[in-house]
């Protein structure tokens, strides 16, 4: 049997193992796919322990992504780049590899979310300054943005992260005014999340063409994108399609309902909606975790 598992702290939120288990079955893969709630001193430990416990391979979330670069024996071109990874394999060998497809999940979903959104058209306010974060703003650099502004409570990360990735950090206490001109808002911190504390941002200067963006999927609309859906003409809509998956691909599958009816109870009993869930279902056949 292949074991995986999605480790993070807190990491009852996930509905990755709904997700990843509907699609186990749907193909006939002897495997699970389980919550791995780990602190973040406790990772190393957690991470080399996999092999013996029979671990095929994780996915990191919330707050391991950039811990793990410490512990693993090898990162890829991508992960290196990015600061942060999310997939770790475990080798025949029991040495950990590490990548990172959470820039690749992001800017997909966010094309296909938003096919009116243009890169060029305008700066993107990035709040937050964590692995995820990093994923992003690779992402948004590469997509061709002109220009992405780092905000995170604490300035001194955001200045090492915009430092690092040639960006723009702006105080925490500034974040209303950094949206005066942006094309794209992109919440990447927990605030906001159910159990944390709600994300204070007032919207106001936004411009009413821009996109909203939220990282956080429990839940499913944030107050951010309500706040974003209630302004005339401002798009708000949330990133279901950046959850880390059991493979090295991830994709945004659209087809699904009429597909396979089954995925759509599935996903409805993770409280997420069909149209916007990421299935791995290359990796999963392949059980490549």
């Amino acid at each position: 049997m292949i074991k995986a598992g999605v480790m993070g702290w807190p990491v009852a939120h996930s509905p990755s193992p709904a997700l990843h288990g509907f699609w186990l079955k749907t193909y006939g893969i002897d495997g699970t796919y389980e919550r791995l709630p780990v602190q973040p001193e406790d990772l190393p430990k957690a991470l080399r322990d996999l092999a013996a416990k029979g671990y095929a391979g994780v996915n990191l979330t919330v707050p391991h992504k950039e811990i793990a670069l410490k512990v693993v024996d090898s990162i890829s071109e991508v992960g290196r780049r990015i600061g942060a990874v999310n997939t770790i394999f475990v080798g025949a060998d029991g040495k950990l590899s590490a990548t990172n497809s959470d820039a690749y999940g992001f800017i997909t979903n966010l094309r296909a979310g938003a096919p009116h959104w243009r890169p060029q058209a305008g700066p993107a306010v990035v709040l937050g300054a964590g692995g995820a974060a990093r994923a992003v703003v690779a992402a948004l650099q590469d997509a061709g943005v002109p220009e992405v502004r780092i905000l995170n409570r604490t300035l001194e990360r955001a200045q090492a992260l915009a430092k690092e990735f040639g960006s723009v950090a702006i105080s925490w206490d500034k974040r209303a005014d950094a949206l005066a001109d942006a094309n794209l808002v992109v919440n990447t911190t927990t605030l906001g999340m159910k159990g944390q504390p709600p994300l204070d941002l007032d919207l106001a200067r936004l411009p009413v063409s821009a996109t909203v963006n939220d990282i956080v999927y429990v839940p499913l609309e944030t107050e951010l994108l309500r706040t974003a859906r209630a302004r005339e003409r401002c798009r708000g809509w949330p990133r279901h399609a950046a959850l880390s998956g059991p493979g090295r691909v991830r994709r945004l599958v659209r087809t699904q309902t009429r597909r396979h009816p089954g995925a759509a109870r599935s996903c409805a009993q993770s409280g997420l909606r069909l149209r916007a869930c990421v299935v791995a279902r290359a990796a999963a056949r392949a059980a490549a975790v």
